[in-house]
């Protein structure tokens, strides 16, 4: 299991990646860390609550949410169609760095490409 600042460090470590907290003057926006890739964002980090929300390929989420262990459907305020929840109390961390990962890629590739 990773700790919060643990998973903070491996998000800022994917590479050109800020973190804001641009929720905070919301109620209940205080605790809710934003990481973004190419300006858009990757990953939703409620740092109260221990989840997070990453994208995800449409193809691979219902897997997912059938056998991985800590995978849920997202917030209410996210499609379930691209978006998963993650528990960080019970996620295998390996499992928690590919979902992450593979959310980074997705959102710096789909950017990347608009860019050219």
């Amino acid at each position: 299991m990773m700790n919060i600042e643990e998973f903070r460090e491996f998000c800022l470590s994917l590479g050109e990646v800020e973190e804001k907290m641009p929720f905070a003057k919301m109620p209940g926006g205080d605790s809710l860390l934003v990481f973004y890739v190419s300006g858009h964002t990757f990953c939703y980090c409620d740092l109260n609550d221990l989840r997070v929300v990453v994208k995800c390929q449409t193809e691979r989420i219902p897997e997912l949410l059938a056998t991985a262990g800590g995978v849920t459907p997202p917030d209410s305020h996210f499609s379930v169609k691209y978006w998963i929840g993650i528990d960080l109390q019970t996620i295998d961390t390996e499992l928690l760095k590919e979902l992450t990962r593979n959310s980074f890629e997705i959102v710096k590739g789909k950017y990347e490409r608009k860019r050219k």
